[in-house]
């Protein structure tokens, strides 16, 4: 029988764990002013490497490098797509980077895309909201990257490098990047084969 003693040990350590874990959670907050003046860097390729996993095949369209605020960020497990992208990040750059453009607006994620919505007057002309944000879909090029993917936090400034890329599966199943920040919609999220994850 466990005594009281080990009881109260084992209490204290499941709150320091649970302590733990919100604190890994809890959104990074900065504040007012543009933390990231950089846009992506975009490199079209004539002709991209290719890589297989299971059935699809992923190639490369373009080099992709971009540094960012995480404005929000959302893990999957199920669909097909969860086999390639288990994470997907919505990302902020220019006066999407800066906290009071951020403060108001409500931003959201889930079903693989990102929104966002405010008050009465948009905190900037909407077509450089839309510019300067996108959700990405994260395709890990390994473990390691996969596990920092999934331990990224809400707020950070992150630079990530790798490769816009399309997908197609041997049942003619097909996933492509966006190969424009301007588009919006369907269609219009970046689809990165990750290679480097930098915390700035």
């Amino acid at each position: 029988m466990v005594s009281k003693r080990w009881m109260f040990v084992l209490l204290l350590l499941c709150f320091a764990g649970y302590q733990y874990q919100q604190r890994q959670h809890k959104p990074i907050r900065h504040a007012s002013g543009v933390l990231v003046e950089r846009e992506p860097v975009q490199t079209m390729l004539d002709r991209g490497d290719s890589w297989q996993k299971g059935d699809y095949t992923i190639k490369a369209l373009a080099d992709f490098d971009i540094e960012a605020r995480i404005l929000a960020k959302e893990l999957y497990s199920i669909g097909r797509e969860a086999d390639l992208s288990p994470v997907d990040l919505a990302l902020g750059w220019g006066s999407m980077s800066d906290s009071e453009v951020l403060s108001s607006l409500t931003i959201s994620q889930g079903h693989r895309f990102y929104s966002y919505r405010w008050e009465d007057t948009p905190p900037r002309p909407p077509s450089e909201i839309a510019s300067h944000s996108a959700n990405m879909h994260m395709i890990p090029a390994n473990a390691k990257i996969e596990e920092q993917l999934k331990a990224l936090r809400t707020g950070q400034i992150i630079r990530l490098r790798g490769k816009l890329v399309e997908v197609n599966a041997s049942d003619g199943w097909h996933w492509q990047s966006s190969l424009t920040r301007e588009d919006t919609g369907a269609g219009a999220c970046e689809l990165i084969r990750v290679e480097s994850v930098e915390v700035k």
